[in-house]
């Protein structure tokens, strides 16, 4: 089993950032509703990202006590990001929205994983 984050303030800063993303979409700013719009999620639907992400952010706190949580939570974050951008591209929707939330909180979520399992 994989053991809790070498630098554990990596995990709790993607942890801080996927819990803020969440609070922001209980009432999502212009940026995130032309992103949420632009891949065609219903809006009945958009409720479910916010139960995602704090569970995410809830499975990576957790994580750093419990050995493999942490870095199963990360793996699933980023399979999280990799639907979400191909959902980008299947709505055809490759705007600033796709490359800077999308594409960055993957990158961050990969980066995350990569040194906090394999340094």
């Amino acid at each position: 089993m994989t053991d809790t984050p070498h630098y554990w303030w990596l995990t709790a800063l993607l942890a801080l950032v996927l819990f803020g993303d969440a609070v922001m979409s209980l009432r999502p700013p212009g940026f995130i509703q032309r992103c949420l719009d632009g891949v065609r999620l219903p809006r009945d639907w958009w409720w479910i990202l916010v139960v995602i992400k704090l569970l995410a952010a809830v499975g990576l706190a957790v994580g750093l006590k419990y050995p493999g949580v942490a870095f199963t939570t990360n793996v699933a974050v980023i399979g999280y990001f990799m639907c979400a951008a191909y959902a980008h591209f299947r709505a055809r929707f490759l705007k600033q929205e796709f490359w800077l939330n999308c594409l960055g909180m993957l990158a961050f979520s990969v980066a995350v994983l990569i040194v906090c399992y394999t340094v």
